[in-house]
């Protein structure tokens, strides 16, 4: 699934970000809207991980849908 994929189902996909990613709020993952960079970052800043394995993890799971 690419980016612009991502963008427009990100409605159906929340739900699955927020299953995965616990500690984003609601607000957080609306913010996000498809964006995988705006995601990586979220999640490196909440679960203290490196640029690279915040980006290994959201692009692994947009493979995983």
């Amino acid at each position: 699934m690419n980016t612009d994929m991502l963008e427009g189902k990100w409605k159906e996909i929340k739900g699955s970000v927020r299953a995965k990613w616990g500690e984003l709020t609601d607000d957080e993952v609306e913010q996000v809207a498809g964006n995988t960079e705006r995601l990586a970052g979220l999640i490196q800043q909440k679960y203290g991980r490196s640029k690279e394995e915040a980006k290994r993890e959201v692009n692994d799971f947009i493979e995983s849908l």
